[in-house]
């Protein structure tokens, strides 16, 4: 099986190509430049790169947040618009659950982190059994402390912090668990668009149509948010 997997759920843009289990090729940038600029050129240099095409492939995964209320959309709209002409199943996978892909094996809690701003954080906590990822805390926006508290006080094992909310909070995160608290190094600290083919490739019973994908957003855009308060409910 063969599999393009995109993430643009953050600041960084990603893009894969798995043969099975076997990793072809990915381009990852993590710049500021707007996903809209980033993506097309990242997907077209690796498919030209490998010689492929759209069409070659036999699924499309995407990272489907949270995370980036744009980057979310730019990355499903790309996902759905290369699964659509060639009826291709697609894959949707937790952009947490993604992150976690990144540190396969790893003994202890992992707990992917990513900036949700308003004092919260996207946040999710998984362990590996054997080779399946268990899901230890689903995805949930919470403020740290909050999450932080049921760490220290529900789990004693060891717990490593990745995402991008990560740096931003180590200070804090040290403060609350102490050496309990670890942290992935810069290479695996990031999304991958691999990581998110990996997730896929071990979910296509959660494979559907283009056109049933939903966004997991798990809350309301700033925007919206903003326009209620002006406006009141519509």
């Amino acid at each position: 099986m063969r599999i393009l997997a995109l993430d643009t759920s953050s600041l960084v843009a990603s893009a894969a190509i798995l043969e099975d289990e076997k990793l072809l090729g990915e381009m990852t940038i993590n710049h500021p430049k707007t996903h809209s600029q980033k993506l097309m050129p990242i997907i077209e240099a690796l498919t030209k790169s490998l010689g492929l095409k759209v069409k070659d492939m036999d699924m499309i995964a995407v990272a489907g947040g949270p995370g980036s209320f744009t980057g979310v959309r730019i990355g499903l709209s790309a996902a759905k618009a290369f699964a659509q002409p060639f009826d291709l199943p697609l894959v949707m996978v937790s952009s947490l659950k993604g992150l976690a892909y990144n540190l396969p094996g790893y003994e202890g809690i992992i707990c992917p982190i990513l900036d949700a701003r308003r004092g919260q954080v996207y946040a999710a906590a998984y362990r590996w059994q054997s080779e399946s990822l268990i899901t230890v805390v689903p995805d949930q926006a919470i403020q740290l402390e909050d999450l932080l508290v049921k760490f220290k006080e529900g789990h004693a094992q060891r717990i490593v912090f990745l995402g991008d909310a990560a740096p931003k909070y180590r200070e804090e995160i040290y403060k609350v668990l102490g050496a309990k608290a670890v942290f992935a190094p810069a290479s695996h600290n990031m999304q991958k668009a691999s990581s998110v083919a990996m997730a896929a490739i071990r979910n296509t019973d959660q494979a559907v149509k283009y056109d049933e994908v939903q966004a997991n957003y798990l809350r309301r855009s700033e925007a919206e948010v903003t326009w209620e308060k002006k406006h009141g409910k519509s």
